[in-house]
């Protein structure tokens, strides 16, 4: 559960038996209805998980074990909700009586559970409003050098190491796909798939412009340098999701590329792919099989087709987009890393955080702040 860090607390109340009366002020309708629907929804998956071919079918299997989880968290959070309003208002009852002595005792609890109703209440909206469809789904990161040159590809390679530790933190297991090296060792572009639980939901955050101002290492007279890298989080594609045809590929074992050891540049285990109708052109070599390479640029291809059918898509629902946080425009700058000032500014949020723990894989004060811009924005909408 992603709690706001700063999220607006109500005010404790003002007394035995009473009650901030927005404390207990009913969701908006929209919300409580897609509450009500849960218990349907949730049966009817559960229903079609216990059915053998779907049991034995990965490809089926996956997105539909992955929605069993996001309802549960759902229905567990509205249980939650539910118990401790009951509660809540047991104990006003009992704080309302003629027994002082009971009556101080339902205060204390009172105490107690008000906050905890509070962040029950947050948790759940933050759950519901911030649900994006894809976001039980694993991710690929691509990370492109920007402006700057050499300086911008070594800090395309310091986001990819930022993300690795980030990754470590939240036991997700990063992968590289396909990475091309700079002469100073940095990165000019590099994908890397990551997996585990509701990856994309957070990692779309990191879509668009990261800026960086530091003095450069190749900076003789210590003047501060800016340079960019652009970041694109793909929700992983399955099979299901588009059939790539056949015909429409052309597939070329090739030589590895770049930096590397005696296998680099001696055998053919790379592979490129290249979608003749969109003209997107995959490359991966970090594998020493051929095989294994081609199941990942093909994985990579799925989903970047997938991804261009899901911006277009986007494209029609603008008045949608309109009201999302972070919603794909990828030339947006949406950070800046100030070395010589120790901060890292989110600028759709306005706030600032450490570098040094951020650069170390502090991102999830970063990501909880923008869940729950999200979730107050579209709040706002209904």
């Amino acid at each position: 559960m992603h709690s706001c860090p700063k999220g607006t607390r109500l005010a404790p109340s003002t007394g035995v038996g009473t009650i901030d009366r927005a404390m207990l002020e009913p969701l908006h309708p929209a919300l409580l209805a897609t509450l009500d629907e849960l218990d349907d929804k949730l049966a009817a998956l559960e229903q079609q998980g216990m059915d053998p071919a779907v049991m034995q079918d990965q490809v089926r299997s996956k997105p539909l074990f992955q929605q069993l989880r996001q309802l549960r968290k759902l229905v567990d959070a509205r249980d939650k909700l539910k118990h401790l309003e009951t509660q809540l208002a047991e104990v006003v009852e009992v704080g309302a009586g003629d027994d002082a002595e009971l009556a101080e005792l339902a205060a204390e609890e009172q105490q107690e559970l008000e906050p905890a109703y509070q962040i029950a209440r947050e948790d759940l909206l933050t759950l519901l409003l911030t649900d994006d469809k894809h976001g039980a789904r694993n991710a690929i990161l691509e990370i492109r050098a920007g402006a700057g040159g050499d300086e911008a590809a070594l800090f395309a390679r310091d986001l990819a190491r930022m993300y690795q530790r980030f990754c470590e933190r939240m036991s997700w297991k990063m992968q590289a796909m396909s990475l091309s090296e700079s002469e100073q060792g940095g990165f000019k572009e590099a994908a890397f798939e990551i997996s585990g639980e509701d990856v994309f939901r957070l990692m779309r955050f990191e879509m668009g412009g990261h800026r960086v101002q530091r003095v450069p290492v190749t900076e003789s007279q210590g003047r501060i340098h800016t340079s960019a890298a652009t970041v694109a989080v793909l929700p992983e594609a399955e099979e299901v999701d588009l059939v790539i045809d056949g015909k429409d590929l052309e597939i070329q074992a090739t030589t590895s590329q770049g930096p590397g050891g005696q296998h680099v540049n001696k055998t053919q285990s790379a592979v490129r792919i290249t979608h003749k109708p969109s003209g997107l052109v995959v490359f991966c070599q970090e594998e020493r099989s051929q095989h294994k390479n081609k199941a990942k640029a093909m994985g990579l291809l799925r989903s970047r087709l997938y991804d261009m059918e899901q911006q277009r898509l986007a494209d029609e629902r603008a008045e949608t987009r309109r009201t999302q946080v972070g919603s794909g425009d990828r030339s947006q700058r949406i950070r800046t890393y100030n070395f010589p000032q120790n901060r890292v500014t989110d600028h759709r949020i306005g706030e600032n955080y450490s570098l040094e723990k951020v650069i170390e894989g502090g991102l999830l004060p970063v990501l909880e702040a923008l869940l729950c811009h999200e979730r107050d924005e579209r709040l706002g909408a209904l």
